[in-house]
């Protein structure tokens, strides 16, 4: 099944679509304003979490997210993110539509947007549910389904960009300027975005959204 296709059954638009206001830096370059933190036995975020030369680096330990204080709903969503220079890459994930009930474990009710090494793209369902013609599967908690384009991301140590288009349900994801997966109907429709700690290190020096719709 091609792109176009799998993008005609899920019923989404991949064309351009005119943005409601201006971006919002959701990481400033030079402090974490905007964000909290919840780490597996209260850990330290200070510990976890510094920023230096416009780059947030994240050690990786003890695992937990940071999360924006404030909630979204329809938006662009784009990241720039790289393994620690030198590493084998590891584990992460950006956390969709997070709300304060934990799942399991550390992490809130959402949708995973996976950034492991190897498996970016791919959606990870953390108590929420999606459709996706390419894995039609009933998709509940900790389900995962798998990106349908390999290849996008850049080896370890070089930075990649990601696009989400997170609207009314439907999420689409790019990555490096490939469209790598997609669905619809998505459970969640408002919360806060999340990035993972998760046992390895990781940069990122680019956070920004674009409110999308009325």
């Amino acid at each position: 099944m091609t792109i176009q296709s799998l993008a005609a059954s899920l019923s989404l638009t991949l064309a351009p679509v005119a943005l409601s206001a201006e971006t919002v830096k959701l990481f400033n370059g030079e402090d974490l304003a905007g964000w909290s933190f919840d780490l597996k036995d209260d850990g330290d975020p200070a510990k976890v979490w510094s920023v230096k030369d416009g780059i947030l680096f994240c050690t990786g330990s003890p695992v937990g997210v940071m999360r924006t204080k404030e909630p979204y709903r329809d938006y662009e969503l784009v990241i720039e993110w790289r393994w620690t220079p030198g590493s084998d890459g590891g584990n992460s994930g950006l956390l969709l539509y997070a709300s304060t009930p934990r799942t399991r474990d550390i992490w809130p009710k959402c949708v995973e947007v996976q950034l492991e090494s190897g498996s970016a793209g791919d959606f990870w369902m953390l108590g929420e549910t999606l459709e996706a013609a390419h894995a039609p599967e009933d998709r509940t908690e900790g389900a995962k389904i798998p990106k349908f384009v390999d290849g996008a991301e850049n080896p370890p140590g070089e930075w990649n960009t990601m696009k989400v288009r997170a609207e009314a349900g439907e999420l689409i994801v790019w990555i490096n300027g490939k469209l790598v997966n997609q669905g619809k109907n998505l459970s969640a429709r408002k919360g806060a975005i999340g990035l993972q700690s998760e046992g390895a290190g990781i940069q990122f020096r680019k956070i920004e959204l674009t409110p999308v719709g009325d």
